[in-house]
């Protein structure tokens, strides 16, 4: 078995049809668990494509309420296995500590869904809590965005098996893209860069390759991008959570189409 860059490995198979069968050598996205320690303490254990750990750390603390400050994180990779497996140690302040550090999903615990189950676009009231308005997206600039992000998704050429996430400027330029073996992992990525890089507050649409859960509607609400396009479907409670918070989802944004299913 040959690494290609952590982030793909080869093995051999046996591709076959009805009439023949041949010897392959096939690329798969690597998947390994990556042990996140908080001062010394275990967190977490999050399944994910080796490569921007660090980013992906930064990124999943932000979004979950966990470490909000601006200031730098301290990271240190306790273990690295060249199999991917991982231990990653934070050191944070305790008076720096979220209250995500309790509750993983501290969101769900101190906003209920007063909209939960309200299925036409009109029948719900403004919520309390929700992003400001912000610019909304050109439709047409759908297909132009989406095909930048696939041009880039060079570990689901290879292998077909990872997701992509991608975060875009009020002008249409793509700020970052990452790909994960998950879908949350990829937000999570990029969502860390573009902290390291002081650029979170430029993302206005994130684009992804897969469907929409709630999660990565919580995520996005964090991380203040108001717009989020999914090439695949949104769940109901990913719709109700976006109408809550005040984001645009949209969702089968493929062959020229899409379909809006919150728009504030």
């Amino acid at each position: 078995m040959v690494r290609n860059e952590m982030q793909t490995v080869s093995y051999e198979g046996i591709k076959k049809n009805a009439e023949t069968s041949e010897l392959i050598t096939d690329f798969l996205v690597v998947e390994a668990p990556l042990e996140i320690s908080i001062n010394q303490s275990p967190f977490t254990v999050v399944m994910r494509t080796p490569g921007d750990d660090f980013e992906l750390i930064r990124g999943l603390l932000y979004v979950e309420d966990i470490y909000r400050a601006t200031t730098s994180l301290s990271m240190e990779i306790v273990s690295e296995a060249p199999n991917g497996f991982t231990k990653i140690e934070v050191t944070i302040s305790e008076d720096q500590l979220g209250v995500g550090y309790l509750n993983k999903r501290s969101l769900l615990s101190v906003s209920s869904c007063g909209i939960c189950g309200k299925q036409q676009l009109e029948d719900f009231d403004r919520p309390k809590v929700k992003l400001s308005k912000q610019q909304p997206l050109n439709l047409n600039k759908l297909p132009e965005m989406f095909a930048l992000m696939r041009l880039n998704q060079e570990t689901f050429s290879l292998t077909g098996g990872s997701h992509a996430a991608t975060v875009f400027d009020q002008e249409y330029q793509m700020l970052i893209i990452k790909e994960d073996i998950g879908r949350h992992n990829a937000v999570d990525k990029c969502v860390g860069a573009l902290l390291l890089s002081n650029q979170l507050k430029k993302g206005s649409f994130l684009l992804v390759s897969g469907r929409v859960s709630y999660e990565i509607i919580t995520k996005a609400f964090f991380a203040k991008i108001g717009t989020i396009v999914a090439v695949s479907a949104c769940s109901s409670l990913a719709v109700d959570y976006a109408k809550e918070f005040g984001i645009c989802l949209i969702g089968f944004s493929r062959e020229n189409k899409a379909t809006i299913y919150s728009n504030p």
